[in-house]
């Protein structure tokens, strides 16, 4: 993930939970002190997170239906999930990563 796309992602779901995202709000997400971690989070919004961070904000970013990620795990698409079941199994999931930030923003 490149800092923009990092940018891009903090406004994506902010986006998705219904509130915008503060630079502090992005490091709790990503486990950092909310004060300092604020400045790592603006740091890495130019070049770029790495390491751990940067694996789980891929998968935070599941929350946004900006984000093809989920198609490429392919959970939905199996035999043993009807194609009229699919849309709403995606949706349902969204929300429950869309609850997933909310709550860790608690």
């Amino acid at each position: 993930m490149t800092g923009p796309e990092l940018k891009q992602l903090r406004q994506d779901l902010g986006e998705a939970i219904g509130r915008p995202l503060s630079a502090a709000d992005m490091a709790k997400l990503c486990g950092l002190d909310p004060k300092e971690g604020a400045d790592t989070i603006r740091r890495w919004e130019i070049s770029g997170p790495s390491g751990p961070a940067d694996k789980l904000l891929g998968i935070l970013a599941m929350a946004s239906d900006r984000y093809a990620i989920m198609d490429n795990f392919n959970i939905f698409d199996r035999w043993d999930v009807s194609e009229k079941e699919r849309p709403a199994r995606k949706a349902a999931f969204r929300e429950r990563m869309c609850n997933e930030i909310r709550q860790r923003l608690a």
